[in-house]
């Protein structure tokens, strides 16, 4: 599943298309009326976390790109995209295996803009109030909630666990007010990290805990265990990683 970053990466990608009129548009599930977006400028690219956001005049195009999602910029597959739109000067824009759906009402009043752990708007702060909130909530599924850690998938939040020195199934309670700033310090700073290194295609030989099998601290083999409410993996090193409970 893209992350916060590959999202950024995809709106750099596609601000050749702003300002430009889509000609056509397709559907393949009819998830969408299409018919609103033919002949409709596209105004602005936005991103919240892992949404994709195609601002036209009178309505957004959100696309989350779910497990599985691609897309191509003035190239397409054999299969019919899930939204495809096309412009004057023949380029194209097609999304594959996405979640759509279009916004009517203003950004501002669906989006909570400091959630966005990219966002010139974060405001870590506000992410602790949320979190203290709920005190019997896991590190592990904090740094998953999308409305708290906007754009944190699970390999952001095993190399931030893992550079806090945090055990995943720690009590977000039991974390000490330090430790607790730490962690979202980490994610932050990854996230940012997450995005130099895909552009550079160095992500995955960096990745320090994230589908490794041993502790590059201690040499021991990592644990492997689908952790908190979102049963996602989380891999962990019981010798550096402490468990707050």
């Amino acid at each position: 599943m893209p992350e916060g970053p590959s999202i950024l990466i995809l709106k750099e990608k596609v601000q050749q298309f702003k300002g430009k009129t889509v000609v056509e548009a397709t559907c393949n599930n009819r998830s969408l009326d299409v018919s609103l977006l033919t002949d409709k400028p596209i105004i602005d690219f936005k991103s919240w976390g892992k949404h994709f956001l195609i601002c036209f005049p009178d309505l957004t195009a959100r696309i989350h790109m779910m497990m599985f999602g691609t897309y191509r910029i003035n190239s397409h597959t054999a299969k019919p995209p899930r939204l495809g739109l096309r412009f004057s000067d023949d380029t194209e824009l097609n999304f594959y295996a996405c979640q759509l759906q279009l916004i009517t009402e203003p950004l501002d009043d669906i989006y909570d803009w400091q959630a966005d752990v990219m966002s010139d708007e974060w405001d870590s702060r506000k992410a602790i109030k949320k979190m203290k909130a709920e005190p019997e909530l896991l590190a592990c599924d904090a740094l998953m909630d999308q409305h708290i850690f906007s754009g944190v998938g699970n390999i952001i939040k095993n190399e931030a666990l893992f550079n806090a020195r945090i055990h995943p199934e720690s009590l977000i309670a039991a974390l000490p007010p330090k430790k607790l700033r730490e962690m979202i310090k980490e994610a932050v700073k990854y996230a940012f990290q997450f995005l130099e290194q895909k552009k550079a295609g160095t992500l995955k030989r960096n990745w320090q805990a994230y589908h490794k099998k041993e502790c590059p601290r201690d040499h021991v083999p990592f644990i492997r265990k689908d952790t908190g409410r979102s049963h996602r993996t989380s891999f962990y090193c019981e010798v550096c990683m402490k468990l707050y409970e």
